[in-house]
């Protein structure tokens, strides 16, 4: 088994038992669960989901521009798979993002650490809400069904990211819609923590830690810490 080291990362407290011990991981049935966990929770809560994403693309519309977004992201093994989210930003983010960073240098220093904005131009009114609820994110249990992704695990990092994340742990697990990192920190951990948090996850990763992430997750998404 390969290890990973953690850095100066201030591991989880769920991390604590299992991360002396061989993960789950290792085991073919560990994966297989995982797996059929994935699309039984998918299939389960589908009803719920697909009715909010019709209330929120509706409202998104309202804004201009089509209700959904998709972009090409890194999977395991390093293929690339399209994601999709319901769109929070205004058509022209791009412009928008450079135009900003290029007249605040203290946004440029934001960005190139974190890789985020507190106070993005690129988000929409209606697109703050949905993001401080996570619920742009829903239209990914699309990509979990399809088994481009699971329900835990790493975020999904851009293309253009990947030089960001060399040597990690990160290529050899599917992207999470939820992971360690968010119930860690959510949106205060730099983009190279958040590998860090990718490689620990990896060494302890386990079923029972799965479903704390999932429990957690629904707490950080009560809360609205979303960015």
């Amino acid at each position: 088994m390969k290890i990973y080291t953690t850095a100066n990362v201030s591991i989880d407290p769920i991390l604590s038992v299992s991360s002396a011990t061989s993960p789950d991981s290792d085991h073919p049935v560990y994966s297989r669960a995982k797996r059929c966990f994935d699309v039984a929770f998918t299939v389960a809560v589908a009803p719920f989901a697909i009715a909010v994403i019709a209330v929120a693309a509706m409202l998104v519309r309202l804004d201009g521009g089509t209700a959904f977004y998709s972009q090409m992201r890194i999977g395991k093994n390093g293929s690339a798979f399209r994601l999709w989210k319901l769109r929070s930003m205004y058509p022209d983010a791009d412009r928008k993002l450079e135009a900003y960073l290029a007249a605040n240098p203290d946004a440029r220093i934001e960005w190139n650490t974190h890789q985020k904005l507190r106070n993005d131009p690129r988000i929409t009114r209606v697109g703050r809400v949905l993001r401080k609820y996570s619920i742009d994110e829903l239209p990914q249990l699309l990509n979990v069904f399809r088994g481009e992704m699971s329900l835990v695990g790493p975020r999904p990092i851009m293309l253009n990211q990947r030089q960001d994340y060399p040597g990690t742990a990160y290529y050899t697990m599917q992207p999470g819609l939820t992971g360690l990192w968010q119930i860690s920190e959510r949106n205060g951990c730099t983009f190279a923590e958040r590998a860090q948090h990718d490689n620990a996850y990896a060494v302890a990763m386990s079923f029972t830690m799965d479903m704390e992430i999932m429990a957690r997750t629904a707490l950080v998404v009560f809360r609205g810490t979303g960015l």
